[in-house]
This record gives C-alpha cells, sequence and structure tokens, in this order.
C-alpha cells in the first residue's frame, strides 16, 4: 500500500476536463492482511468514526452472516480502449481475471475494434453508438450470460451506446455510461429529465423480474463527500448538480443501494475519477462518479466493494464487488 498523500489543496476542478467531446456534447493467492486507506482529510466527524475504505482486493471476503464471495464484478471507465491497450491495460483481465468485467467509455465503433480486445476465457460485448470516438460500453464475462441486449428500446437514449444488459440465472447485470451533463450543463435536461427518468423505469422493470446489478460510470457524485471540493461544484459543474443527485436518490428509492456507502458510509477520499488537468491525481483532487447499485434484497449477498485507487491506465480506476451469489 502507498504511503498516504499530502492533503490536497483546495483545487477547483470539474469533472468535465476528462471529457471533452461530452463538453462538446495481482489478485493475492495466499492469505494477506487487507489494509485500507485512511483519509488524510479533515471531517466532521469524530475521530473515533472509521473513514478508511479497501483499495485491495480481498480473497477472503465475506457477507456478513460467513459466506464467502462466489463472484468478482468489475467496472473501469478506461476513457478510451485503442489508448487503454498501448497501456497494457486489457492485462487487467489476466492478472484479476473477475468473473464479470464492465468497460465504458470505450470511444471505438464495432468495424474498428482491435482484435486485441477478445480475451480467452471470456465472452464479449461490445455496444458502440453512431458517432465514431464516442461514448460505448462493453462486456466480458466467463460465464455466457442468458441473453444480451443493447440499450432501453428507446431510440433517442440508445444511439449513444450506453448501455449493455447481461441476463443471468438469478440476477440482471446492467452496464452503463451515462450521459455527462455537458460543459454549461447544456445536457442536463436531457440528462435528468429523459435519461434518468427512462432508465429509471428500466431498472424497475428487470427488478420486478430478478434482482439486479447495476454498474458504471454514473456521472454523478451523490453526496458532498463524493468529491473533493462540492461547495465550489455544486450547480455549476456537471456530475454535482442538484438534479443529477436527485435522480440518483430518486433511483435509490425504488428499491436499489449504493454497494459503497452501505458497506463504507463515512468513507472519505473515496474517488474513483481524477482528471489529467491541474495535476489532480498526484494532488488526490477528485470524485466518485463510478457505482455499483444494487437491488435491495441483495444486501445479504454483498461482500465487499473496492476502489482500486493505485490501478493506472486511464483518468478513472477500477471498481470492485464481491457477492456471494
Amino acid at each position: 500500500m502507498p504511503p498516504k498523500r499530502k492533503k490536497a489543496q483546495a483545487d477547483v476542478v470539474e469533472a468535465t476536463t476528462k471529457k471533452t467531446t461530452e463538453a462538446e456534447d495481482e489478485p493475492t493467492t495466499k492469505k494477506t492482511k487487507i489494509e485500507k486507506k485512511s483519509s488524510t482529510a479533515s471531517t466532521d466527524l469524530p475521530d473515533d468514526v472509521d473513514t478508511s475504505f479497501p483499495t485491495q482486493i480481498n480473497p477472503d471476503a465475506k457477507t456478513k452472516d460467513g459466506r464467502k464471495f462466489t463472484k468478482t464484478i468489475v467496472s473501469w471507465n478506461v476513457n478510451g480502449v485503442r489508448a487503454w491497450l498501448k497501456k497494457d491495460g486489457i492485462d487487467y483481465l489476466q492478472k484479476y481475471k473477475p468473473d464479470i468485467f464492465c468497460i465504458q467509455e470505450t470511444k471505438c465503433s464495432q468495424e474498428k475494434l482491435p482484435a486485441s480486445l477478445k480475451v480467452p476465457d471470456y465472452h464479449s460485448y461490445f455496444s458502440s453508438g453512431d458517432t465514431e470516438g464516442y461514448a460505448g460500453t462493453a462486456l466480458y464475462s466467463k460465464e455466457k450470460p442468458i441473453n444480451v441486449t443493447y440499450g432501453m428500446g428507446i431510440k433517442k437514449l440508445d444511439d449513444e451506446g450506453r448501455l449493455i444488459t447481461a441476463e443471468y440465472d438469478t440476477f440482471y447485470l446492467v452496464g452503463a455510461y451515462v450521459p455527462n451533463s455537458g460543459k454549461g450543463l447544456v445536457r442536463l435536461k436531457y440528462r435528468t429529465k429523459e435519461w434518468d427518468v427512462a432508465f429509471r423505469d428500466y431498472m424497475k422493470g428487470l427488478d420486478a423480474k430478478k434482482p439486479v446489478i447495476y454498474c458504471g460510470d454514473l456521472n454523478v457524485a451523490h453526496q458532498e463527500t463524493d468529491l473533493k471540493n462540492p461547495k465550489t461544484n455544486r450547480n455549476k459543474t456537471p456530475g454535482f448538480h442538484d438534479d443529477e443527485r436527485q435522480g440518483f436518490t430518486d433511483l435509490l428509492a425504488e428499491g436499489f443501494f449504493d454497494s459503497f456507502r452501505e458497506l463504507y458510509p463515512n468513507a472519505r477520499e473515496c474517488w474513483s475519477f481524477w482528471t489529467y488537468m491541474m495535476n489532480a491525481r498526484a494532488k488526490n483532487v477528485g470524485w466518485r462518479l463510478d457505482y455499483f447499485v444494487l437491488s435491495d434484497r441483495l444486501k445479504k449477498d454483498l461482500c465487499e466493494h473496492t476502489i482500486q485507487q493505485d490501478v493506472m491506465g486511464s483518468d478513472h480506476c477500477p471498481i470492485v464487488l464481491q457477492m456471494a451469489l
């Protein structure tokens, strides 16, 4: 585990700097002690409150009632698969071998997908939009899903390749790259009044059939503790507008929960994204934009949620969910 970083200066960082196109519109085989990252930031909590969270995958993760995990799911916004491949990002799959691996922001059409994206022992699925080099999602799965669908069935919301749904025997897996509201919040209405509303109905429909595991870059910092500088970003920066946050709250109210906050409600500096601008990652000025959102009835099966902040290759880091399913 790396040494604690110095407390970041009060830099103002906008989430949209990671997406200029949107603005313009080893796992351990032996038992080891899994350390948790401690926050260096000042908090409004008593000193005896634990604000730490795991940044290393726990090979012995268990549910509250002692059942060991049986499935590992990873979500990672790779900020372009071709650039990610040049940084040996695909080696992550061979190193950690998750059961399911979801990617966001592939930025590559189906016709131009590099052959090296095919990985032995995995079934792979890609969804690209109508615009080359923009958005896109992908899913790798050791087990072949019963069925895989793309989008919500609404053309206006499905033309950017933002959604993949895989059906398994006991659950649905939804991987999403939620629209960014854009520079100047030009897409805020589309995001909150169209996408969020339709997606909430989509999730409710799935949940009525089987429990849902939803993951991805959700482009929202739900709580003030989910970004470094809440005061200077509120209602100014995409990802921290009250309407976006309310949309996430409304989704949770339909019978879902944020797995990270379920386990670590007091965690601080739990970022999954740092803009490439202003040396933000070195200063640890970031946002938590990447989530696992689960059906409430899966709480009993939740083992661990890890934010792999030391894994490089993108302006986001991978997040890892371990479940006893």
